[in-house]
């Protein structure tokens, strides 16, 4: 039996007792760090033999665990923190244990997505997760250019390294959209900041530490509906301001204009040149 196990996602006393008594029985415990692992077994007095399972050695470990749940061995696998496989090693061993017809278990456990998503203040009812957002600048874009039309609640992960680029980004893409920073969850050092892009890289320390966790308010139809400006009347106010922004962000001309036409009610084909006559404008 392959038994997935969350654990903490900080504060250790939040680790469930059946997960702590799945793994006193388990014959082996796959953990993505076994130093961080073996603080958590030792706080609970509890001894087992640890082998590393992480994302540099997944592919390696692989068969070697998959004979053991063969040979009827009980394998725990846990992460840093949070559930196993997600954004985290273990979905590629939780798909070849199913592919083998070998049982697999999901023990129930703590969660940085749902608590921070809670905590943000944000609608709960329906929402999307998008992993850890890309480094890469244009990439990046493109990812939140999705988040500004998305009508759900967005949430993702984020390194504190890069956490002030991607507000900046955000308060161009995102403008005064709602959000939240949630640091160090359920830690010593917690801090839940919310508001806008612009106001949370104000409140920022100016060192940044921890993990990090960001949650977008949805772009709701009522929003965009509000904005949208009658047939025959200007464009919105700061509208040119708005797309200069994004432009100078790193966005492309299109990503732009979908922004645009989400947001300010705009069709695509206007959104998309008047995106273009301000870019054109940059360039002379």
């Amino acid at each position: 039996m392959l038994y997935v196990c969350p654990t903490p996602i900080g504060n250790l006393a939040d680790v469930t007792l059946r997960v702590l008594e799945t793994i006193r029985h388990a014959d082996l415990v796959a953990a993505e760090d076994t130093r961080r692992t073996r603080k958590l077994l030792a706080h609970y007095q509890i001894s087992k033999p640890l082998v590393s399972f992480h994302e540099h050695n997944e592919l390696r470990r692989l068969p070697l665990l998959i004979k053991r749940l063969q040979s009827d061995e009980v394998i725990a696998l846990v992460s840093d923190a949070g559930m196993p496989g997600v954004c985290d090693p273990g979905y590629r061993l939780v798909k070849t244990a199913i592919h083998e017809g070998l049982p697999v278990e999901v023990l129930p456990g703590p969660s940085a997505i749902e608590t921070a998503l809670v905590a943000s203040g944000l609608p709960t009812d329906s929402f999307i997760f998008l992993g850890y957002l890309p480094r890469r600048p244009g990439e990046l874009g493109k990812s939140l250019a999705q988040v500004a039309g998305q009508a759900r609640t967005s949430v993702a992960f984020e390194s504190p390294l890069r956490l002030r680029a991607t507000l900046s980004r955000a308060a161009a893409v995102l403008g005064g959209r709602q959000m939240a920073v949630c640091r160090e969850l359920t830690k010593k050092h917690e801090q839940i900041l919310r508001g806008s892009a612009d106001q949370l890289a104000g409140l920022l320390p100016e060192t940044v530490k921890g993990e990090i966790v960001l949650v977008f308010a949805g772009n709701s139809r009522r929003e965009s509906c509000e904005a949208a400006p009658a047939a025959g009347k200007p464009q919105p106010p700061g509208l040119e301001a708005s797309i200069g922004k994004m432009l100078k962000a790193g966005l492309s001309t299109r990503q732009a204009a979908d922004i645009v036409s989400s947001l300010a009610g705009l069709p695509r084909r206007e959104a998309y040149r008047a995106t273009l006559a301000i870019k054109k404008e940059f360039n002379q």
